[in-house]
């Protein structure tokens, strides 16, 4: 099967100010074998504190397609995406390329740069010279509901 070239695959949200706060356990969540914890609540957590470091340069990013499954970041998901951030060797980013967004890695191979996807059904994007290319930002946190990616195979 050939693969699939991916470009414009992001939807931008915006961000509703609020003040909700959730309970939050003191103390850690254990993978284990299950302990009551109610009695344990003491703090709260806010989750524009957690997942916004820089507010001023932080973004929501609904994904939309699925070329970065094997880092899990599925379709519907939400992406923090923090423009202030510089990008690391393995950072996922959000890029404009030829007046389109994606998320995606940068590579370089060779003397040519690339963006990667992580779905081997989807084929690297080359970054010509000639392409209108930014790197929008770093990609923070991803938001999913894990319900819809359960495995059902158990071992």
């Amino acid at each position: 099967m050939p693969k699939k070239q991916e470009k414009a695959k992001l939807k931008f949200l915006n961000y509703t100010e609020s003040e909700d706060f959730a309970p939050i356990i003191d103390g850690y969540v254990m993978a284990g074998f299950p302990s009551p914890a109610g009695d344990y609540i003491d703090n709260e957590l806010n989750l524009k504190t957690l997942l916004m470091r820089n507010e001023s340069s932080t973004f929501y990013v609904q994904v939309v397609g699925n070329s970065m499954v094997d880092v899990n970041i599925f379709e519907g998901d939400i992406l923090v995406v923090d423009k202030s951030l510089d990008p690391s060797k393995d950072s996922i980013l959000v890029c404009f390329i030829d007046g389109e967004f994606t998320v995606k890695k940068v590579s370089k191979i060779g003397k040519e740069f690339f963006l990667i996807p992580a779905n081997p059904e989807f084929k690297p994007i080359k970054i010509e010279e000639s392409s209108d290319f930014r790197l929008w930002g770093v990609v923070t946190f991803v938001i999913h509901d894990v319900r819809k990616h359960v495995r059902t195979n158990r071992r």
